[in-house]
């Protein structure tokens, strides 16, 4: 059985793929996308001041996969691992790094296109570049949008609901504006990047983690169930007279 996601159903997954294809079909159709991508890129190469450049360029580093995000997931599945005396934390972490590795990697190298901040031509082509290029979809917005999703999955009922939720969205569009604004990718990378990794982040919630078979660990009782936990339930207070 698929764990639940919301919204439910499948119409969403749906809808974002269809988002995604329709972005790439924009670009490499040469709509009208393509001189908005121009229009911002130019825009905010003319109005970037140096300290808020120095500014954002750290800001942008909360999207770093394998320098941050992998690592903070990692010491989050610790913790919860040792209080939940369960192994589990880990398999989303694996799960988050699996997908990502299959997806983001693989569609830079075959769309090909050149970043912002590299382009010259007055049409930002998307696909078979002379030079290769690894612009599209934005891989910072994805891997925010995946691995804070897996933080806020781990760190639920460790943390106060309204901090899950800003981790959770927060972030990626904090990593949406600085990535633009710095000329890192154009506004479309970041915009398929959003499609992208909320299809992403629906796969992996659905992934039943507490059911997969663990063997010996499940023997040694390192296999007790973390996401789907049932509520705990208060005791009732005694009446006094």
């Amino acid at each position: 059985m698929l764990r639940p996601v919301r919204p439910s159903g499948w119409w969403f997954d749906a809808v974002l793929l269809a988002g995604f294809a329709a972005v790439t079909l924009a670009l490499v159709w040469r709509t009208p996308l393509l001189d908005l991508d121009l229009a911002v890129r130019d825009f905010v190469d003319a109005h970037r001041p140096g300290w808020l450049d120095t500014t954002l360029r750290w800001c942008n580093r909360l999207g770093q996969g394998g320098q941050v995000l992998t690592p903070l997931a990692l010491i989050a599945a610790f913790v919860m691992a040792r209080r939940r005396h369960t192994v589990r934390p880990f398999l989303l972490v694996v799960g988050a790094f699996a997908l990502t590795y299959v997806t983001i990697g693989p569609l830079k190298l075959w769309t090909d296109r050149l970043a912002a901040s590299e382009h010259i031509d007055p049409h930002p082509e998307l696909l078979f570049h002379a030079e290769q290029g690894m612009s599209y979809p934005s891989g910072h917005v994805v891997n925010a949008i995946v691995w804070y999703g897996v933080l806020a999955a781990l760190l639920t009922g460790a943390l106060r609901p309204g901090l899950v939720l800003a981790i959770r969205y927060t972030v990626p569009l904090v990593l949406l504006f600085t990535t633009t604004y710095l000329s890192f990718h154009w506004l479309s990378d970041g915009l398929a990047a959003i499609l992208l990794g909320l299809f992403l982040d629906r796969v992996l919630q659905r992934v039943p983690w507490d059911a997969v078979p663990l063997g010996r660990i499940d023997r040694a009782g390192w296999g007790a169930p973390f996401f789907d936990r049932p509520a705990q339930v208060q005791a009732p207070e005694r009446i006094t007279r």
